[in-house]
């Protein structure tokens, strides 16, 4: 109002509040139902999420039986039964709101989960996108002991709850998932092909609970049965019959390790088939899988994983599961510590000199392992595919990881004169197989076959050899030798040679020249992108300078933070693969003899290329006298 008018200002006016702006609030709390459906995209991603979730907790509830149905890859219907514990009304109602959970009861439970599921999301997100039953009693806290609930939700709306005669345990049926988010049904595959991914979700949970029988039918048709198991390595054997795994043992850094492995040439470009848990929790984890895929060392390329399973147990506290919304990722406490331990442990277990040094192999090596004289351990019966060190694991034994030298040194049973079943062939009546030449040097070369193979003749078969497989392992073995020695031979270039290069690898020489010079490549940096090589490794004069400096360059950015050091195995296979033998190569006798008799001079010989490649195979006498009629 004026100074001393007694009346307000705005008294006379038309509108007072013309000059007023009306302000809009442009955020605003999502709708339930909308929050739901949005959580449900991060947890339900197709219907093999749903049997996860569901399977995890069966599993959680104590089920010691699970059985999975699904109709049209899961999209028309998805139902799992167990006879888990089962739950009363009241909480069967709570189990369908968000965020409600029995297995966390305080924020340090959050700090060391022992359960799968603790979230206390998957149900209602499973509700939110599609018609919802469950179905579920309560034995032990029943007031009526044939009384059931059903819980009943369509597409997000409230529950409904009623009674349902019910055997104890819990059913959980889903229909028409995503009816009401169609847009989530265009990204969903074929029914062949969604039917696939819960068979693997059905596999994982299999191998993760030895102690589970859990059965799939799709479209009414049993398409998987895995019945209970003794322990992890019977399920493993009962999953992967038609494989030849080796299994290894042990404890290191406060974790334990349990884990089932494939030879190098099964070996896979992705590592779908590397199968990992951690405390029974199926993870994919990239480090994890390439921690095991470096203690294969050389003889494993870049980008390949082995086939297998591997069952890490640690302390709760000391891995976070409660990092992806599937719970498909962890986060240890000590990752880098405890990972490189694992991959020295296997290094070890496996031979390999990734991180563990050459594996001795002794004198008698080959004696020991072709010997007729000596007979092996007697096979578990069912168990052929495993080495005997396994099958003593499966059947009630220990697994040794430094045990048997000939065990050890073929651990997947690759050489052609063990039987089917692990034994080695005997026969009494022959003569010492092994001078003092070694097994090698006293095979027979009877040819070459297409410039490429080396035919053998041996006291009890036909062995032949890759050329290049097995020059390239004496040559990599020589400069492995050599460079632990810092005795590699230079052969100095008349004219140093420029190398046009990027800037990361030209920058990785001047950062690692020394190294790179321990290799027998000597070079430095020119320019911004320009390398000059003054020298390279005498035993490789054949190969390209500038190829093979990229090449190990190449395999040097693959070790990613990990030490120069422990790259070297892999950039001496690749330096040994240019300066070796190749398929089309002529070789006269003397050179076939003396290429056999470096073969016995390789200190840690795995029957492998450095690069995975099987060297030699062996066709049994006795095999042909078969085939042939004799």
């Amino acid at each position: 109002m004026r100074p001393g008018s007694g009346k307000p200002e705005y008294l006379g006016k038309t509108n007072p509040f013309a000059s007023v702006t009306v302000v809009t609030l442009r955020i605003q709390i999502l709708p339930g139902d909308l929050a739901d459906q949005i959580a449900a995209g991060e947890v339900v991603e197709r219907p093999a999420s749903v049997v996860k979730e569901l399977v995890e907790n069966a599993i959680d509830a104590g089920a010691r039986r699970v059985d999975v149905d699904v109709a049209d890859g899961g999209q028309s219907l998805i139902r799992v039964s167990d006879d888990g514990s089962g739950m009363e009304r009241a909480d069967a109602l709570l189990s369908v709101q968000r965020h409600a959970t029995s297995k966390l009861r305080s924020r340090d439970d959050l700090f060391a989960i022992h359960t799968l599921g603790f979230r206390g999301e998957a149900l209602p997100s499973i509700a939110s996108v599609s018609r919802f039953s469950l179905i579920t009693r309560s034995e032990e806290f029943s007031i009526e002991p044939r009384a059931g609930t059903r819980i009943t939700v369509d597409g997000g709306s409230p529950p409904v709850a009623s009674d349902e005669g019910c055997a104890k345990g819990t059913r959980v049926e889903v229909r028409d998932l995503f009816y009401n988010v169609p847009a989530r049904l265009k990204f969903l595959k074929s029914k062949a092909t969604e039917g696939g991914h819960v068979a693997s979700v059905c596999l994982r949970a299999a191998l993760a609970h030895h102690e589970l029988t859990i059965q799939l039918r799709r479209d009414g048709r049993l398409a998987q049965e895995f019945l209970r198991a003794s322990d992890p390595m019977q399920r493993v054997q009962a999953v992967f019959a038609d494989e030849k795994l080796a299994t290894y043992e042990g404890s290191f850094e406060g974790a334990r390790v349990l884990a089932a492995l494939g030879a190098p040439e099964r070996a896979r470009s992705g590592s779908a088939q590397l199968h990992l848990y951690v405390n029974r929790r199926p993870v994919r984890d990239t480090a994890l899988s390439r921690a095991i895929s470096y203690a294969y060392g050389s003889v494993l390329p870049p980008g390949r994983y082995p086939f297998g399973v591997v069952y890490l147990e640690v302390d709760p506290s000391e891995v976070d599961v409660n990092v992806h919304p599937q719970k498909l990722e962890v986060r240890f406490a000590r990752g880098r510590a405890l990972l490189d331990a694992l991959t020295r442990f296997l290094a070890k277990a496996l031979g390999t000199s990734a991180f563990s040094g050459p594996a001795s192999r002794g004198g008698s090596y080959w004696q020991a392992r072709l010997s007729p004289a000596i007979a092996g351990p007697a096979a578990t019966p069912g168990l052929g595919y495993l080495q005997p060190a396994a099958a003593a694991a499966i059947s009630g034994g220990t697994t040794s990881t430094a045990g048997d030298p000939t065990d050890a040194a073929d651990p997947w049973q690759l050489d052609g004169s063990r039987g089917a079943a692990g034994d080695r062939v005997s026969d009494a009546a022959s003569p010492p197989l092994i001078g003092a030449r070694g097994f090698f040097g006293s095979l027979r070369p009877l040819g070459q076959a297409q410039r490429m193979f080396l035919i053998c003749e041996g006291h009890d078969a036909l062995y032949v050899l890759d050329q290049h497989a097995a020059d390239e392992r004496v040559r990599f073995d020589s400069l492995r030798r050599a460079h632990l020695a810092r005795e590699v031979r230079v052969q100095v270039l008349l004219f140093p040679e420029r190398m046009e290069c990027s800037e990361i690898e030209a920058q990785a020489v001047e950062d690692h020249h020394q190294e790179l010079a321990a290799l027998g490549l000597p070079c430095s940096r020119l320019g911004p992108t320009t390398v000059a090589i003054m020298g390279v490794p005498a035993l490789l004069t054949r190969a390209t300078p500038t190829r093979l400096l990229r090449d190990v360059l190449t395999e040097l950015a693959h070790a990613g933070e990990r030490a120069f050091s422990d790259a070297i195995d892999m950039a001496l296979a690749t330096m040994a693969c240019h300066g070796a033998i190749r398929a089309g190569d002529a070789l006269d006798p003397q050179e076939i003899a003396e290429l056999l008799r470096s073969l016995d001079e390789v200190s840690d010989f795995q029957g492998h290329c450095p690069h995975g490649r099987p060297i030699v195979c062996t066709l049994p006498f006795r095999e042909l006298e078969h085939r042939l009629g004799r």
